[in-house]
């Protein structure tokens, strides 16, 4: 984009939050880089300034500026980009779990970056610019997984693809499920997690918390439905994890929250010796993916656990294939 664009809100897109527009109609937009253009003023609705969080009214006008992208980011020309090298290439192939004419379905590695950072020169959106084909087109990120979360990732083909599927992770046609070890025992043992989150800033960096009386204008509601599938004693549970919604660190910070934060979080678990044989890496993994195929039919993949979840598993004698029905 090289002018000021300025976009209609249709019928269909009443009451869709301003961030989950943005992935309908620019999907290599990150949060980051949104929020910043809020936060300036650059994207605006009507005359005013907007948060990341803003509802969109239908025949409201949104003000899209001049997107400024690596040119590693977006559609590039045949060329501009080196094509992936062998290893890059077995690499890649080695995660997919699913693959038709539209999409990806991968396998993320625990600790494999979805996008790049200050520090951070290898990650999935590298790979992907790679597989730029000939009409300049290369495969869009449709969602996120942090960095130390393993599991199921959805990518599209193309922009058109990613467009449609990005109308529907903004609904709750997408449905997914986590795999997590946690320290001690929820109570109860199946429940629903309600609490709003709000972003504090530390030392450490970012961080998700409960929001407080008087946050309401700032917090992002959040909400987990959660149920354990195994313990072991009331040292650590094994429990299925499904995100209603899909705020940043969201399954850490409630199950922090609750008291029974996940195991190897170096954010929200602070504190704590591990049992003997037990990692000291992020015990969470997007298990299950499941939702309506742009072309019809359903898409519905699930990932193995990683290598050092199942020593976990080992050593608390829980059998990951026992439980299939819980995927």
């Amino acid at each position: 984009m090289s002018e000021i664009k300025r976009h209609t809100v249709t019928q269909e897109e009443d009451g869709i939050r301003l961030d989950r527009w943005f992935k309908v109609h620019f999907p290599q937009v990150t949060f980051a880089y949104l929020n910043k253009l809020t936060r300036t003023g650059q994207v605006r609705v009507g005359t005013g300034r907007v948060k990341t969080n803003t509802r969109l009214v239908q025949g409201q006008e949104v003000r899209v500026p001049p997107l400024a992208f690596d040119k590693r980011s977006a559609d590039v020309p045949k060329g501009d980009v080196p094509p992936l090298s062998p290893e890059e290439r077995r690499f890649f192939e080695d995660m997919i779990l699913h693959e038709d004419k539209d999409l990806y379905v991968l396998n993320k590695p625990a600790g494999f970056a979805v996008q790049g950072g200050t520090k951070t020169h290898r990650h999935l959106d590298g790979l992907l610019m790679g597989l730029a084909n000939e009409k300049g087109e290369r495969p869009l990120l449709v969602h996120r997984l942090d960095r130390d979360t393993s599991g199921v990732i959805v990518i599209a083909k193309r922009r058109a693809v990613a467009a449609a599927l990005g109308k529907l992770f903004a609904t709750r046609a997408v449905k997914k499920t986590y795999w997590a070890l946690v320290r001690g025992l929820p109570i109860p043992q199946q429940g629903r997690i309600d609490v709003a989150l709000i972003k504090a800033k530390g030392p450490e960096g970012d961080r998700m918390r409960a929001s407080e009386e008087g946050e309401e204008e700032d917090e992002q509601r959040a909400v987990t439905d959660y149920a354990v599938i195994d313990k072991a004693s009331k040292i650590a549970a094994w429990v299925s994890l499904r995100p209603m919604t899909g705020r940043q660190h969201q399954l850490r910070a409630h199950m922090a929250h609750i008291g029974t934060p996940i195991i190897g979080d170096p954010k929200y678990a602070s504190g704590g010796e591990l049992p003997g044989g037990i990692p000291d890496r992020l015990h969470l993994h997007a298990r299950r993916i499941m939702f309506p195929h742009p072309r019809g039919g359903t898409v519905d993949v699930s990932a193995p656990l990683p290598d050092h979840m199942r020593q976990s598993w080992k050593v608390f004698g829980f059998d990951p294939n026992r439980y299939e029905d819980e995927r």
